[in-house]
């Protein structure tokens, strides 16, 4: 049976993929203080309280705004929604509450999943408080202070978490065959994978670099399990 999926959503550098790495006691999601590291969905497996999920990271939403792939990681994050138990929307709380928070709050709240709300770079409980009760003014429900990078408030968040999850019968079964995808950069690395899978699971575009992080995508094919891996172009 499939994990169910949690996917993290939010507005560019606000530490998503910083939160990802924690809640799954990893390093895979790359973090940059650039905006826009994060273009695909990327997804890790996490495990709380004997309940194991899938997190999916996904890149900055902007609306409002067609520049350089920016419709196509909102359509990414469509897709992680469409797939998800429940969200966690991420917002900055030494920033503070931004219009940009409010836009992606409002379309939220035209979605059916449960939505969790997590205010990152809160760095000590008394402070996080303060500065995640503004919060409160996006309609998401209870804003759950955290920080990302020193895990304060994390395992609060992943109380609530686990209580959306449906449940699941854990199944052991063979480790999926890896198969990765490699080449030089604009050779149709991204097309294949979505050939393969029969979805929009990477972002295509003739630009140099599109695919940064690693997707790794399961598939079942004649009773067997496949993991494949599209990887970033090799440069000589």
């Amino acid at each position: 049976m499939a994990l169910p999926v949690v996917a993290i959503i939010g507005r560019p550098n606000v530490g998503k993929s910083t939160l990802v790495n924690r809640l799954c006691r990893s390093r895979e999601a790359i973090v940059h203080d650039e905006p826009g590291v994060t273009r695909d969905r990327t997804y890790q497996e996490g495990y709380w309280r004997d309940r194991h999920f899938k997190v999916v990271d996904t890149g900055g939403l902007v609306f409002n705004d067609d520049s350089e792939f920016l419709p196509e990681i909102r359509e990414q994050a469509n897709l992680a929604l469409a797939e998800a138990a429940v969200a966690v929307v991420i917002a900055d709380g030494q920033q503070g509450l931004t219009a940009a928070d409010e836009s992606i709050a409002e379309w939220l709240r035209g979605q059916t999943v449960p939505v969790l709300l997590a205010v990152n770079k809160c760095e000590s409980p008394e402070a996080g408080l303060a500065m995640a009760a503004e919060f409160w003014s996006l309609g998401l429900g209870e804003p759950y202070p955290v920080s990302a990078i020193h895990g304060a408030g994390t395992g609060d968040l992943l109380d609530r978490l686990v209580e959306h999850l449906p449940p699941t019968e854990e199944l052991e079964g063979e480790e999926p065959i890896q198969m990765a995808i490699i080449g030089r950069p604009n050779v149709g690395k991204s097309s294949l994978l979505n050939a393969v899978c029969g979805e929009k699971r990477a972002i295509v575009s003739p630009i140099r670099g599109t695919t940064r992080d690693t997707i790794d995508t399961t598939i079942e094919r004649e009773g067997k399990t496949w993991k494949l891996l599209d990887t970033a172009g090799i440069r000589r």
